[in-house]
């Protein structure tokens, strides 16, 4: 085993990996009981979602861990399961949602193999890399405070505050308070410990009821046959292009990211900014975004959470594949899953949404020509309620204050044919 992951090389020992793995599951094992919510609220069935939630993570976070050697872990992820739930799921259908996710998979697998992904990478400038991620983090934000009951919709104004006097947004605003108070004292884990602490609190206000035995905590997994196999391709080919393009571009470039990101933080990159095996990590992602489809789940990509693990000293696969077996571990917790409310997963959301929108600091607001670009991303995500639009405004308004300030040089060529995909996608919708 040592030799395998090559411990001595890396610095690194296995209780140092162990640690580290446990450190990362806790970070991100708040998506098993949050992304059944979402998808869920898609009509599939709550229980077989969790199911899948869990299997698709711990396969492909050991499958990274033993591909790469890098300390990286996978999941479904935020943002894009909120797209999957609710704007393409119900437009045409969760069977053809799964259909997309397994296409979008199939396409980054390619793109992958080919090595495309670091020229796609080159061409799309940074300032809408980061307007997606922070126009991803209002449209997930926005859902939480909808779950929540903070905001509900109006005839008047389209939307408004809601009752915060009522036992669901009191709730949520003691969960968000929780663990937004956790999150400044940087304790690990703060999202799931916040949701399970939330529920707690829905105990005690009788907004749940208590758990009668160990049998309402643990229980054998729920079934996946609900789900299992039910994608359906030929729905997802009717699907408009730009949504299943929606579907792996942001997955590419939030993988991108994340890789390039905790890379960084645990020393991985060359002399010229790089990481080395990239195109094995992104392999390992659209590997699990077509198993995730499959087993009935939204696009499983690498989470940002696998940072905390390294800044435990986890700079091996091991500590992958430690977080893997601990999400399978998790499978017999579906009963305690059914406890946590609407109301306790809503502040995930929120939260979420907050460390999303950071990534507007790395857009040049003095440079009008990135700015409004990025602004039409971000805007139009959360209003239009879409991510596809969102992104398809970006790529339309980029190219055009560019050329028509004169620094038609600074846009890749192959953005003028992205804006002019998004012109069709608003034309054919």
């Amino acid at each position: 085993m040592e030799k395998f992951f090559k411990f001595e090389e890396h610095n690194t020992n296995v209780k140092t990996e162990v640690t580290a793995g446990i450190t990362t599951f806790m970070t991100m094992a708040y998506i098993i009981f949050v992304n059944p919510f979402i998808l869920s609220a898609a009509g599939m069935d709550f229980g077989a979602v969790m199911t899948a939630t869990i299997i698709a993570a711990g396969v492909t976070t050991i499958l990274m861990g033993l591909l790469t050697n890098y300390p990286f872990a996978l999941a479904s992820g935020m943002g894009l399961n909120a797209f999957f739930a609710f704007v393409v799921a119900a437009q045409f259908g969760w069977q053809a949602a799964l259909g997309a996710v397994f296409i979008s998979g199939v396409v980054f697998f390619i793109l992958s193999v080919t090595g495309t992904i670091s020229h796609i990478d080159a061409a799309v400038p940074t300032s809408l890399k980061s307007a997606v991620a922070a126009g991803i983090g209002l449209f997930i934000a926005f859902i939480g405070l909808q779950n929540a009951g903070i905001i509900v919709g109006s005839e008047a104004t389209q939307v408004t505050l809601g009752d915060l006097t009522a036992p669901g947004p009191i709730l949520s605003m003691i969960g968000i308070l929780i663990i937004a108070v956790l999150m400044a004292r940087k304790v690990r884990g703060a999202i799931l410990i916040g949701i399970l602490l939330t529920t707690i609190v829905s105990f005690i206000m009788g907004i749940q009821p208590l758990p009668t035995g160990l049998g309402a905590i643990f229980g054998p997994p729920a079934s996946l046959s609900p789900i299992f196999l039910e994608l359906d391709l030929r729905a997802a080919l009717a699907i408009p292009f730009f949504v299943i393009f929606s579907f792996v571009f942001v997955d590419v470039f939030d993988t991108m990211g994340t890789l390039l990101g905790t890379g960084a933080r645990a020393g991985f990159l060359d002399e010229e900014g790089r990481l080395p095996k990239v195109n094995k990590a992104m392999l390992a992602d659209s590997i699990g975004t077509m198993g995730g489809a499959l087993l009935g789940t939204s696009t499983v990509t690498t989470y940002i959470e696998s940072t905390a693990g390294i800044s435990e000293g986890g700079r091996t696969g091991f500590t992958s594949v430690i977080t893997g077996i601990l999400f399978f571990f998790t499978l017999f917790l579906a009963p305690l899953a059914g406890l946590v409310p609407a109301e306790a997963t809503a502040p995930a959301l929120i939260i979420v949404g907050v460390l999303m929108v950071g990534a507007v600091m790395k857009i040049d607001f003095d440079d009008f020509t990135e700015a409004f670009p990025a602004f039409m991303t971000i805007i139009f995500m959360p209003l239009a309620y879409s991510i596809a639009d969102g992104i398809a405004f970006g790529f339309i308004a980029f190219p055009l204050v560019k050329v028509v300030s004169g620094k038609y040089k600074e846009v890749h060529w192959l953005l003028y044919i992205l804006a002019a995909i998004s012109l069709i996608h608003f034309f054919w919708k």
